[in-house]
This record gives structure tokens, C-alpha cells and sequence, in this order.
């Protein structure tokens, strides 16, 4: 497919999936993961998933940059550069069955975090730094894991613009490793990048229609639709690995 049509199908997916998690309440890129392997493979589909996620984040951590904790950005930035970078290597060189397979397993785990997830204790800064390590590795197999990091973030006492900032910032510092290492090991191609950066304004537009909806609808029937596609798109993909 050439870049352009590439790009306004990935536009549609991204301002779709966008209205959808603002209504259901967590991430959109855990959406996009399995619209992005159907289109563009594994490989392709984490790659334009951090550019796109990487525009995101710095967007919102200007909006917020007055507020952002930068002494906690860099205890997460101490865990996460380095595991980033070693999980970007992992993803360049692993076969593609077993990292589609890993995406399928991750997108179960992430409906069953959402249902059962314990209260995030408060964690001091080598625990913090931890956490940064074990969320860079992860996203760089799977794309995402921010839901499944946030309510570290939160526990540490940030509320409003100063969680929204922190955690973002600590997103960019994860997605621009990855990207790094993607660049080198030839798994971001220019298509890739210019389809990622397509995606930022279908992401804001598909938040704000998404927010439109959920002042109108009640929001736990798009909860349950959203998860039922999660867990068919996760059995899919972990079990033919293809």
C-alpha cells in the first residue's frame, strides 16, 4: 500500500480508536495495537505507534510543562532509557511470530489489569526506577503500556497537569529511545514516521468527539465493547502468531 492511502487509513483507525478510549477511559494506543499489526505487521505497527504516541505525549507535556515533575522523569528516565533501548534491540532481531504472539498475550493482560488491578502502593525512587525499567522494555515489544504504569505516577501524589505532564514526559523519554534504536536497526522506515505523524491531528479530533459522546452516552457499554474487541484481537494474535 503507498503512504498516502497507508496514512488516511491509519488517520481513520487512530481518530476511531481515539473516540473510543476517551469514552471507555484508558489508552488509546492499547487500542490501536491490533488495527496496526492487521495494516502494517508487528514490526510496522510498534514503529508508528511510537512516532504517533511520541507526538501525543510531547503534546501534552507542553500544555503542562509548567507543572511537570522533573526530578521524578528523571528517576523513571534512569530505569527506562536503558530497558528501552534493550527492548527495542530484542524487537528489531525477534522472529515475528513469537512478537505477535507477545502483542496477543499483552492486549489479554491488559483487559484483566483493567479489571483486577490492586491499588498502586507509593514506591520510593529505586522501586520508581524499576518501574521505568520494566515499562521501557515493555513498550518497546508491545507499543503501550502506559495504563498499566499510571497508577505509579499517581500514588506519587500527582494530580491535574502535573500527573497528565510527568507521566508524558516520561513517555517521550521512552518513545525517543526507542525510536533511536529502531532508526539504526532499519525497523522505522520514512513511511513509517510520516504515517505516525499523520496520526496527531485524527488523535486530537477523535478525543474531542470522544468526549462529545461520553457527556451524552453511558460510557460502560463502550467499556465492554471496547474490552470484547481486545480479548478477540489477543486470542487472535496470540494464538496464530502470524
Amino acid at each position: 500500500m503507498e503512504m498516502v492511502p497507508l496514512a488516511v487509513v491509519m488517520a481513520a483507525a487512530t481518530f476511531a480508536t481515539a473516540a473510543l478510549s476517551a469514552v471507555a477511559g484508558f489508552g488509546g494506543g492499547v487500542l490501536l495495537l491490533p488495527v496496526f499489526v492487521a495494516v502494517l505487521g508487528t514490526r510496522g505497527a510498534v514503529a508508528v505507534l511510537t512516532v504517533a504516541q511520541l507526538v501525543s505525549n510531547g503534546s501534552r507535556v507542553w500544555f503542562n510543562r509548567r507543572e511537570v515533575d522533573r526530578r521524578l522523569v528523571g528517576i523513571f528516565a534512569a530505569g527506562a532509557i536503558p530497558a528501552a533501548a534493550a527492548g527495542a534491540l530484542v524487537f528489531a532481531t525477534a522472529p515475528l511470530p513469537a512478537l505477535t504472539r507477545a502483542v496477543g498475550v499483552f492486549l489479554l493482560v491488559m483487559v484483566a489489569w483493567r479489571r483486577f488491578k490492586l491499588h498502586a502502593a507509593r514506591l520510593d525512587d529505586r522501586a520508581f526506577s524499576a518501574v521505568g525499567a520494566v515499562s521501557g522494555f515493555g513498550s518497546a515489544l508491545v507499543g503501550s503500556v502506559g495504563p498499566m504504569v499510571a497508577p505509579f505516577f499517581l500514588a506519587r501524589g500527582l494530580i491535574r497537569g502535573a500527573y497528565i505532564g510527568t507521566e508524558a514526559a516520561s513517555a517521550v523519554v521512552m518513545h525517543l529511545t526507542k525510536l533511536i534504536v529502531f532508526g539504526a536497526a532499519a525497523v522505522l522506515t520514512a513511511t513509517s514516521a510520516a504515517v505516525g505523524l499523520a496520526l496527531a491531528p485524527a488523535g486530537a479530533a477523535g478525543a474531542w468527539m470522544g468526549k462529545k459522546i461520553v457527556d451524552r452516552l453511558p460510557s460502560h457499554v463502550f467499556v465492554l465493547v471496547v474490552e470484547a474487541g481486545l480479548i478477540a484481537s489477543g486470542l487472535l494474535l496470540a494464538t496464530t502468531g502470524g
